[in-house]
């Protein structure tokens, strides 16, 4: 199942994509909470009994979750990215948070702000929660997890670089307005066989800046669930993006990022130009 947030004609729904087209379901609010009330099962049933159908042309993808409760961030998940950045392996994972304002569907527009003099793309895998987990094992790690989803960590790097070197936080770098490209949709957990067996690209109008796999990750998924919850309650909707390959670049005005998950979908977001600039 693809559990998606659309814009038709003004008015915002929750649906599933079924053979390119949406099947509206009888719910109103936040996608969170029908993913902790209802859970896979339950929200098949919420298709609405006409069997309505809307087509994809007129309707505005957004992101799946507006404003999920947390969304935790891993670095240097990737070997050769870490390699890349000029900085060591970790022994457990190191997380981070991204403020949830931050985040947008395809098609919108990612901001390059004016008090960032380099914005990069990251392409990554995010989990999505689907029941409380606090202290969850990883033989049960599987079964807290709702879905999939795509998620670009936009990363205002000539910052983050700044705070590190002053052993700040990395927050504010990945918290500007437009930062969490996210979507298209939830693709629920048991259409992917394997989370560690995906291939992950983004590409700049076209060009391919990054590929990797998910089998490259230091800490799968199931760990990162079992280290997180031993830290924090993880609740429905909230967010695990579980960090970037090698290969990122500088995006700039004007250009065109596609992040791709396979079996999950793609996200597009052309990079604009500060307004107040």
């Amino acid at each position: 199942m693809k559990l998606l947030r659309y814009e038709r004609e003004g008015k915002v729904g929750v649906g599933i994509l079924d053979e390119g087209s949406i099947l509206p379901l009888d719910w109103e609010g936040d996608t969170a909470r029908l993913i902790a009330e209802r859970g896979t099962e339950g929200i098949s049933s919420l298709v609405k009994g006409s069997g309505e159908r809307l087509d994809m042309v007129g309707a505005r993808i957004m992101a799946p979750i507006q404003r999920p409760g947390k969304i935790i961030c891993l670095g240097r998940n990737y070997a050769a990215h870490a390699e890349e950045s000029g900085m060591s392996v970790p022994d457990e994972p190191i997380i981070f948070p991204k403020a949830t304002s931050s985040v947008i569907g395809t098609g919108d527009p990612i901001i390059h702000h004016s008090i960032c003099s380099r914005v990069d793309h990251e392409v990554e895998l995010a989990v999505v929660i689907g029941s409380k987990s606090w202290k969850t094992g990883r033989a049960d790690a599987m079964e807290k997890v709702f879905g999939y989803t795509v998620l670009n960590d936009v990363s205002a790097r000539n910052m983050q670089i700044k705070d590190i070197e002053l052993r700040n936080p990395w927050f504010r770098s990945k918290s500007l307005d437009t930062f969490c490209p996210m979507g298209p949709w939830v693709v629920t957990r048991e259409e992917i066989d394997d989370p560690q067996e995906l291939d992950l690209e983004c590409r700049v109008n076209g060009d391919t800046r990054q590929r990797g796999n998910t089998r490259d990750m230091i800490f799968p998924v199931e760990e990162l669930i079992e280290f997180i919850s031993s830290h924090m309650t993880l609740e429905p909707g909230d967010i695990i993006s579980t960090g970037t390959p090698e290969g990122i670049s500088a995006i700039v005005p004007g250009d065109v990022v596609d992040c791709q998950v396979q079996g999950v979908g793609t996200i597009s977001n052309t990079v604009i130009p500060d307004p107040d600039r």
